[in-house]
């Protein structure tokens, strides 16, 4: 279980600027910034780090969590994980990198502890600047492009009209997986989220 002595990091992974808000790539900010409004916490430029941040605790007495939007382009964003990692000292096991997915699904969510990083250049960059790859990670399902649509544009491409529909449940349910990882344990969190 957590190190009760260390705050959990939670990053969402995107790209910064408002043109890539909308972003399939972006999506691990918008987990983010919704469980930054749920903890009332605001985000603000870190002192020692290329990143956003915002502290609180999750729930009344809860675990002390960080929450991360690297603001470096996606292949970069290690280098700002790894300077919170050390500087609030947080264990890889308490890493938490919110992100897209290709392989999964439009709509469902995965929990994971390690791994490849299956062609994510923000992943790669992490397990690089960590030195390792035991962290965990919540995986968005995006699905595969349509036809013969490069991944690489589709990923920097918007959420379609149909699946902005569910988009806001979506993330609200990321959220989700995200609190249960922290306060009941990944295991716990795949058993109640992986059977959809």
């Amino acid at each position: 279980m957590s190190d009760e002595a260390h705050p959990w990091l939670l990053v969402g992974l995107g790209n910064p600027g408002k043109e890539y808000a909308g972003n399939r790539h972006n999506v691990g900010f918008m987990v983010v910034d919704l469980l930054a409004g749920r903890i009332g916490a605001k985000f603000g430029r870190h002192r020692r780090a290329v990143a956003e941040v915002a502290e609180g605790r999750l729930g009344i007495g809860g675990p002390r969590v960080v929450l991360a939007k690297p603001m470096t382009y996606m292949n970069l964003s290690g280098g700002p994980v790894a300077a919170l990692a050390q500087f609030y000292k947080v264990p890889p096991g308490q890493v938490v990198a919110v992100h897209d997915e290709l392989d999964i699904a439009y709509g469902q969510l995965r929990a994971k502890s390690g791994g490849g990083e299956g062609g994510h250049n923000g992943l790669r960059s992490m397990s690089k600047s960590l030195g390792t790859k035991d962290y965990i990670r919540v995986r968005f399902g995006i699905g595969r492009p349509p036809g013969r649509q490069d991944p690489a544009d589709f990923v920097l491409s918007d959420f379609s009209s149909t699946e902005r529909k569910e988009l806001e449940f979506l993330v609200d349910r990321a959220a989700d997986v995200v609190e249960s990882v922290v306060t009941r344990g990944l295991e716990w969190a795949q058993n109640a989220y992986h059977g959809g």
